[in-house]
């Protein structure tokens, strides 16, 4: 599962704590009696690192896995389509250790002296930016997530918009590409890229790991939900979620390339990014 499934459970890992505060509590499979270790429970007080279990004492396993994600219909979904639940998921937790938070906050400044550098006027607010998933160039997950993703065209269009007035950090993996008028640090993994959004005043960019993040963090976001996924099935209301109405959507389809998804990134343009973007950016 990606980062932003894990995020999803930490919430009732943290219920499970309370309700049996002497067990250890990993996230797994209970059929199996199998759990698994993701970076996003590190440092969580509620979840214990499955790798380092006392054998003294008893454990708990939240039965998580991706083929119990609760937004999914698995009894109506197909083998080219998913077919989405209605879900409201309540923002999960991240923490962060000392040294996260310093290099963070070491970033934000490198990034301020990054605007000064083209800059004479103040910018308006710190954004954080992601333009495209990790697994959009996997074999696997290829289909998927080019139909979920808006497109580099358009996200280069915002960026060239949005880094006129704003300061715009963006993460940077293997797969994304680097724009001259972007902060984009070398060697921000995932947990050091969420401890910078938490010091940003807002997200933008596609349904996914670092929405749930922003949720997390109780960030305000703007996020690209397309026609592929609905925010009735996986979105927060507190976040403007940018979704195209049609009778085909949400269409979920993850075999073939979709037609309707190419649609919706032709008639979800770069002004609709932008009026929900000065939208939250002037509150």
């Amino acid at each position: 599962m990606g980062y932003g499934d894990d995020l999803l459970i930490t919430k009732l890992a943290s219920k499970v704590k309370k309700q049996f505060p002497d067990r250890q509590i990993v996230i797994g499979e209970a059929k199996n009696q199998s759990a698994y270790h993701s970076i996003v429970y590190d440092n969580n007080p509620n979840i214990s690192d499955c790798r380092n279990l006392e054998k003294s004492k008893p454990t708990h396993i939240i039965d998580y896995h991706p083929y119990n994600r609760p937004y999914i219909d698995y009894e109506k979904s197909t083998n080219t389509n998913y077919v989405w639940k209605k879900f409201k998921p309540n923002p999960g937790e991240i923490y962060f250790t000392k040294k996260e938070k310093v290099d963070a906050k070491k970033i934000i400044l490198e990034a301020i002296k990054f605007w000064r550098r083209s800059n004479k006027k103040n910018y308006k607010k710190i954004i954080f930016l992601e333009t495209s998933s990790t697994k959009i160039h996997d074999r696997q997950f290829s289909i998927k997530h080019q139909n979920k993703d808006w497109g580099a065209k358009n996200w280069q269009k915002l960026i060239d918009v949005l880094t006129k007035d704003f300061l715009v950090i963006k993460s940077v993996h293997n797969e994304s590409k680097k724009n001259l008028s972007v902060f984009s640090p070398n060697n921000m993994d995932f947990r050091l890229a969420c401890a910078v959004l938490n010091e940003a005043d807002f997200y933008v960019g596609p349904e996914g790991g670092f929405g749930h993040v922003a949720a997390a963090l109780n960030k305000k976001a703007v996020l690209y939900f397309g026609g592929w996924i609905n925010p009735d099935a996986i979105g927060y209301d507190f976040h403007q979620n940018i979704y195209y109405e049609h009778n085909l959507s949400p269409c979920g389809e993850y075999k073939k390339l979709c037609s309707h998804c190419e649609e919706a990134r032709k008639k979800i343009t770069v002004d609709v990014f932008l009026k929900h973007i000065n939208k939250i950016s002037s509150n």
